[in-house]
């Protein structure tokens, strides 16, 4: 039994403002640190600095005191569980990556899942599967047509594969609430590619922390 990742599909699941997670395999703890902090980063590398092991809440306290109630500077707490290592990300998330391709380099399978819940525009929930520098699939979790294409992109055959699954569970449906969209097509991927994220450990554990700050 694991918890898989449908959980992540309950209203600020993990923090307020959204969730951005990532599920690695091929990578250890910490050069999925060093990868995150020196090739995905908008403007430059940023310096990991350790923040010892912290819950959501003290990482968030703590970046409230040293940058202020709306901190810029991203940050992430991050373990093992079973074959997966993954990484949630605090902060200004949100304006510090560009694409994690590089972070998929040398063999490295990297699936990354992020939600702007409180952008307002409104930006939906996104799966995005790296591999070895390439981009095998990406989409829009509602698949509707708020956020561009309603399908899946990417590699032919992967791309196409997750759209045969997300058809056979009835996605898209334009009566469907988004919520109701967002656990399906969530509960897909999670099927597709043994997806699971430790829900308890995220959410009420400690797990090492750091804040990537500008070198």
């Amino acid at each position: 039994m694991t918890d898989g990742m449908t959980w992540l599909a309950a209203p600020q699941s993990i923090a307020y403002g959204g969730y951005c997670v990532l599920l690695t395999r091929g990578l250890d703890e910490e050069e999925l640190v060093s990868r995150l902090a020196g090739a995905a980063v908008y403007g430059g590398r940023r310096v990991p600095r350790s923040l010892g092991e912290l819950t959501g809440e003290g990482l968030i306290e703590v970046l409230e005191d040293e940058y202020g109630d709306y901190p810029t500077e991203a940050a992430l707490r991050f373990g093992r569980d079973g074959e997966w290592v993954f990484a949630v990300l605090y902060g200004g998330w949100q304006d510090e990556f560009g694409s994690l391709a590089p972070v998929s380099r040398d063999g490295a399978h990297v699936f990354h899942l992020e939600f702007e819940e409180e952008n307002g525009k409104p930006v939906p929930p996104w799966f995005h599967y790296f591999h070895d520098e390439r981009l095998l699939c990406d989409f829009n979790l509602h698949l509707d047509r708020s956020w561009g294409s309603a399908g899946v992109g990417g590699d032919p055959e992967v791309a196409s594969q997750l759209e045969r699954l997300l058809t056979a569970a009835g996605l898209p449906d334009e009566n469907l609430p988004s919520g109701d969209a967002h656990r399906t097509s969530l509960h897909v991927v999670e099927r597709h590619f043994g997806l699971s994220l430790p829900r308890a450990r995220i959410l009420e554990g400690k797990l090492p922390s750091v804040v990537l700050e500008i070198g």
